[in-house]
């Protein structure tokens, strides 16, 4: 519950008083008329304050959890993608470990170039942190350096974008060597761009009566703080770099290896925590992390696996996506996200009980385009079938006929997603028609693995043996061809 002081704060009276309104986002008739009382007030978000019952919760809340507003900009489509969306950033505020005291949002066509929201509504927002004793505000876009600093001066608090925050979720939950380079790799490219924006003591050298009196004898031909600041931040940026790439040579090896044997890959990819990792446990028995929070899984997992018919194929984990993926993270996260766009077959998955799954898939679709995964064979597996609502499920199956509908926590559909993944395995190239003699045992079992049989026969003479198999493997088989 919020205070009384909060609920007497009547925006829409104080924000008519604001003469600034009309500059803050300029009206274009082209575009369509907006309600007056649309433009010139925040929404609120019902249902995001995320506080406890528990004495014991409340108080470890008290001790180590930031206290948090969410602030949005609503420029186009409807009313609930806007929910849907601050929805979100109150579920990555919380995995990053905050409490979420109120989350609202503004009308208009376009961000302030200045303050992000209008500056008439900085005023309102400040009466809202001091009214819940809010610590952050948390705003659901990527703030300019400007935007970032004149927020924070006339709020009084800490303002973070939703790019920072992903990357504070990302650097929580790195786990392996390459994860971790790969995640400060992304916060300082972007941190890099923002040294201006953290505060007075990165400003540059001055004259004159500025800086506290820093003038005459604070200047000489030394580098100013900003200036070391981003000097060592370029040093390890090439450092990480120089690291990944070795990283990235080793993950290459590997890949090189499975092409040459022909091994067919499989990757699972989709929207954050729509169940990827639960997946993969059922389809092969990984026992991967499994944890109901976004970006759980970071470090991609590979697994071997046998088809029905004894071909074996590798299926992996990789990272999940979000809207408005920060680019710094595709950029960092590339050699990662090779593992989808190097796959013969691309299992998307997509949570059935989300209040927006087909706004799920077209995210994750952009970040294929990005990384060049589009021509990829891909399955949709609808997954959470257990607490999903059927209408929606139907609606999925009608948008997307290549797809399956599953619940990875009961098991409900899993063997109709194996058929679907088998049936879409690449098959092998060559035909062969070959009598093996029953001392090369293991020309058969190579078949079985990595081939296909169209018909075996145990003869006198030998195993006559009829199918389909990759070039090395055909090559093999060419001494014993009938």
């Amino acid at each position: 519950m919020t205070s009384s002081k909060h609920e007497e704060i009547d925006l829409s009276r104080e924000l008519e008083a604001t003469e600034d309104w009309d500059e803050d986002a300029p009206e274009d008739p082209s575009l369509g008329a907006m309600e007056l009382a649309e433009r010139h007030a925040l929404r609120r978000v019902a249902g995001l304050r995320t506080e406890l019952e528990d004495i014991s919760e409340v108080e470890y809340r008290q001790l180590r959890l930031e206290r948090v507003v969410l602030v949005g900009v609503w420029t186009e489509g409807t009313s609930e993608e806007a929910d849907n969306s601050l929805a979100e950033l109150a579920l990555l505020a919380e995995t990053a470990g905050s409490e979420v005291l109120e989350a609202i949002y503004q009308r208009r066509q376009a961000p302030d170039p200045a303050t992000y929201i209008g500056r008439g509504k900085v005023e309102a927002l400040r009466e809202i942190v001091v009214a819940t004793g809010a610590d952050t505000v948390i705003c659901d876009g990527e703030l300019a350096p400007s935007q970032l600093r004149n927020l924070e001066d006339r709020l009084g608090v800490k303002v973070v974008d939703r790019t920072a925050l992903i990357l504070d979720i990302f650097a929580q939950h790195a786990k392996s060597r390459e994860g971790q380079a790969q995640v400060e790799l992304a916060q300082l490219n972007y941190m890099k761009q923002r040294l201006r924006g953290w505060g007075g003591n990165l400003s540059r050298q001055a004259g004159g009566r500025v800086a506290g009196g820093a003038g005459i004898g604070g200047r000489g031909p030394g580098e100013t703080k900003i200036e070391t600041d981003r000097r060592r931040i370029n040093t390890r940026i090439a450092r990480l770099r120089r690291d990944l790439a070795a990283m990235k040579g080793t993950r290459d090896t590997k890949r090189s290896e499975r092409r040459r044997n022909q091994i067919p890959a499989v990757a699972i990819a989709g929207y954050t925590n729509a169940g990827k990792s639960s997946l993969l446990n059922r389809l092969t028995g990984a026992g991967v992390l499994v944890e109901d929070a976004l970006f759980a899984t970071l470090d991609p997992t590979t697994r071997r696996t046998q088809a029905s018919d004894g071909r074996v194929y590798t299926m992996s984990d990789t990272v999940g996506f979000v809207r408005h993926l920060p680019h710094q993270l595709v950029e960092a996260f590339r050699s990662t996200l090779e593992e989808v766009a190097d796959a013969d077959l691309i299992v998307h998955v997509v949570d059935g009980s989300h209040p927006d799954p087909e706004g799920q898939l077209a995210a994750v679709r952009e970040v294929f385009a990005e990384i060049g995964a589009v021509g990829i064979p891909e399955i949709v597996v609808v997954n959470k079938a257990d607490i999903a609502d059927p209408l929606v499920l139907g609606r999925l199956q009608r948008a997307e006929p290549h797809s399956v509908v599953v619940s990875a926590h009961t098991g409900e559909g899993i063997e109709d997603a194996l058929r679907a993944i088998e049936a879409d395995l690449p098959h092998p190239a060559v035909a062969f028609e070959a009598l093996l003699p029953y001392s090369r045992g293991d020309l058969v079992n190579k078949i079985h693995q990595h081939g296909e049989i169209d018909s075996l026969e145990h003869t006198g003479d030998g195993t006559l043996v009829r199918g389909r198999a990759s070039e090395a493997l055909a090559g093999e088989l060419a001494t014993y061809a009938v």
